[in-house]
């Protein structure tokens, strides 16, 4: 929560509270995501990713990160958004991995650029009920939109993406303690 102060009329300050957010930014298939700053551990360059078989292919391998094992996941790929002309993984580009930590796993997210930070006011996130969807898809992860000057942030809940048997493969690869 932002505290701003504001002068008053007779010269004293007076204190005006906003509810704010901090989310970090990253470009999905071209659009602009966000995850809650809270659910982010770290950024990093991504390591060296390691094949991993019979795993969805939206789980690219596992990576070592800072001496952990972690698996390491496709957004856009797990979103159904990447085509045969949008490839997320490219071997010459510089990719960086969204380290991701709950009580029960760390995973990381793939993105191609390097993340921003932002500052949102909570009047400025309109709640996603209205989203139009195809009704056979759980849009539970989708927390809200964040309406800015001239461009729409999707925000998400990264631990509501990765459904329960996601979740069995991860846990079962690197429990955190």
């Amino acid at each position: 929560m932002n505290d701003l102060k504001e002068p008053k009329k007779e010269g004293h300050l007076e204190e005006i509270s906003y509810d704010s957010e901090q989310i970090i930014v990253f470009k999905q298939a071209g659009e602009e995501y966000g995850l809650h700053i809270d659910q982010i551990k770290e950024v990093v360059i991504t390591p060296n990713i390691t094949r991993m078989p019979q795993t969805p292919h939206y789980i690219k391998g596992v990576a070592n990160i800072r001496g952990n094992i972690i698996a390491i996941i496709d957004l856009e790929e797990k979103f159904g958004l990447k085509d045969d002309q949008n490839t997320s993984v490219k071997s010459d580009e510089q990719c960086y991995t969204l380290v991701v930590e709950s009580e029960e796993f760390k995973v990381g997210i793939l993105v191609n650029e390097v993340p921003n930070t932002l500052t949102v006011s909570t009047k400025d996130i309109e709640d996603s009920i209205n989203i139009a969807s195809s009704g056979e898809v759980d849009q539970d992860y989708i927390r809200g939109i964040i309406k800015l000057k001239d461009r729409l942030v999707i925000l998400i809940d990264i631990f509501k993406v990765l459904n329960e048997k996601d979740k069995d493969l991860i846990v079962g690869k690197n429990h955190v303690d």
